[in-house]
């Protein structure tokens, strides 16, 4: 009797023990064949134990499962799914579309399962920026024979990657739409040879479509064009041409030298990523045409440090005339002081000269020998523009000042939580929250402890999750409205505020309503949202086409002029008042805010 116990709590134990790395497996993505050796090895310490082994004495059956975890450990570790490319549209025999012709040559595409969106992926942009042109200015693609057929991604940009494990477990605690599947059991290819574009168009023949350009967000050191919130198949069903696309993100995109200022005919270092977007959008002016697009009406549009690219791209004399119209959600870099996404060339070649004394490199010669996978440890502190001379000739907030601009009309704005992800385990409370705010704000933090006063670890959690959002998103687009409306350019300014099952209001968690693409099988959204969505996505295509989002049976949205209101998109959709405006004034007095 007491061996019978001891046989089903040692396969209720095994099952156990099974099941938690069979989970791993999955959330890691491992081939089919380590699933296959991990059952082999437990049911075949199974059948040993069940054989002599469980009669062993205590630390030999010890050593046995100790043996079995390693063997365990080592086919998790080697049974890696392998890399592959994303397909640009999912499921097997996709339908191929007429052959277009570029100036490097003749390409394909494919059609979306409905037959309605044609998808373009994979279309070089640039020269490959390896070797000799690692931190050189981008330069024109080569020419390819025969029809290139562009129906997978390229490789994300070089950056360092999380491991399957652990995007997965972020996709079931952030996100909560994890899916259990045995059809995507590999790693994404990344790669310093990612200067490609991706395009979404109605499908048919088509001209004059207005096109909106994408900037991928990512602090400007990770990131990819393929995300599904963002994908350019919801504007292309309303009848707007979407392109986006990877450029050189960290050490790749933004390092700057002083030997690199001496070797390039522009004088410019450290905004190599910047120089790319540049590139991708003359490759637009020239080539959108052939794919039913109009050149001369362009919408520049990102999010988070995309965001930021685009405010800076409206001020750049290298980007005139390459769009009309912007869009920016949940960052710019239009403060006196921004936040992030931008340093002083000063401190730039600074960081880049520590950079190469990491590497033990004397030359950026040497530095250009440093493998991509090991330079990408780098990542962390060369991720920010910077004022060049060249793409950047001074700091976008002087520029607006001195009425620099390349936009004929923005749309912008931000999240009601855009901080609580960054400050998830940052551990606000009563006891830290003064030391926290005097730390930032000196001598204006009285004002501010007057403004949010707390008395409980939750209002301090809730309070400086407010401050944060201000200082490093919102800030930004009140001082972009108000430049907006010295210069006489339209902005049209929002507040996101819709909560729902997946990731609210959180940062960027907008994209999957404005771009129109939330799943139509997804439970983590209503009818509500869905209706949202309709209504978001609709303000971007009219946007697109015509400078104003407003348009037939969706609800008014006026022009903001003072920052002071914007329009809610919520359970609500109507003006509001931006609830951070006294604290914008102690920023505007902190940075010396002057229209």
């Amino acid at each position: 009797m007491k061996r019978g116990r001891g046989s089903v709590a040692f396969v209720i134990g095994l099952v156990i023990y099974a099941l938690l790395w069979l989970a791993a497996l999955e959330l890691n993505k491992n081939a089919l064949w380590g699933w296959a050796a991990a059952l082999a090895l437990l049911l075949g310490y199974g059948v040993l134990y069940r054989n002599g082994l469980g009669a062993q004495r205590w630390f030999v059956k010890l050593g046995g499962f100790l043996l079995l975890t390693v063997l365990l450990a080592l086919n998790f570790s080697l049974s890696q799914g392998p890399v592959k490319r994303r397909p640009a549209v999912e499921g097997k025999n996709q339908a191929v579309t007429e052959v277009v012709t570029v100036a490097q040559g003749q390409l394909t595409g494919v059609y979306t399962p409905d037959g309605a969106v044609e998808v373009y992926t994979g279309i070089p942009y640039a020269a490959p920026p390896v070797g000799e042109l690692r931190w050189r200015e981008p330069q024109d693609p080569a020419p390819w024979e025969g029809v290139l057929a562009a129906d997978h991604f390229a490789p994300m940009s070089m950056q360092v990657l999380n491991s399957n494990l652990y995007s997965s477990l972020a996709q079931i605690i952030g996100y909560h739409d994890y899916e259990i599947s045995l059809k995507d059991n590999f790693r994404d290819a990344v790669s310093e040879d990612a200067l490609y574009l991706n395009i979404w168009k109605p499908a048919g023949a088509q001209e004059k479509l207005p096109v909106l350009v994408y900037v991928h967000g990512g602090s400007l050191q990770t990131g990819q064009p393929w995300y599904a919130d963002y994908s350019g198949e919801g504007l292309a069903r309303k009848g707007v041409l979407v392109v986006n696309f990877g450029y050189r993100l960290g050490v790749f995109g933004f390092l700057a030298d002083e030997e690199l200022i001496a070797e390039s005919p522009n004088g410019t270092t450290g905004n190599y990523g910047l120089l790319d977007q540049i590139k991708a959008l003359e490759w637009v002016r020239d080539n959108i045409a052939a794919f039913g697009g109009d050149p001369e009406n362009v919408t520049l549009a990102g999010e988070s440090a995309g965001s930021a690219c685009v405010s800076a791209l409206c001020t750049s004399p290298l980007a005139k005339g390459l769009f009309r119209r912007a869009i920016g959600e949940s960052s710019t870099v239009t403060a006196p002081r921004p936040a992030h996404s931008y340093r002083l060339l000063e401190e730039a070649l600074a960081t880049g000269k520590a950079t190469k004394e990491r590497f033990g490199a004397a030359t950026i010669a040497e530095l250009r020998a440093v493998p991509a996978e090991k330079l990408a440890a780098a990542m962390d502190v060369n991720h920010h523009m910077t004022i060049d001379g060249y793409a950047l000739e001074k700091s976008p907030y002087e520029a607006l000042r001195a009425g620099e601009n390349n936009a004929e009309a923005i749309l912008h704005g931000f999240n009601a939580q855009e901080a609580a992800a960054f400050t998830l385990f940052s551990n606000a409370n009563l006891k830290n929250y003064e030391e926290k705010v005097r730390r930032y704000f000196g001598d204006e933090a009285d004002a501010v402890l007057a403004l949010y006063p707390v008395s409980s670890d939750a209002q301090a959690k809730a309070s400086w999750n407010e401050i944060y959002s201000a200082i490093f998103f919102t800030h930004g687009h009140y001082c972009w409205t108000r430049q907006a409306a010295a210069l006489g350019i339209p902005s049209y300014e929002y507040a996101f505020t819709k909560t729902n099952g997946r990731l609210g209001n959180w940062h960027s968690g907008e994209e999957v309503y404005c771009y129109g693409n939330i799943p139509a099988d997804s439970k983590l959204y209503d009818a509500a949202d869905r209706e949202l969505s309709e209504i978001f996505c609709s303000y971007f295509a009219n946007f697109a086409k015509t400078g104003d989002p407003n348009g037939e049976g969706l609800p008014r949205w006026e022009i903001s002029t003072d920052g002071a209101t914007v329009q809610e998109l919520g359970e609500r959709i109507g003006p509001t008042a931006d609830k951070s405006l006294a604290l914008y004034d102690i920023l505007n007095r902190m940075q010396g805010f002057e229209e």
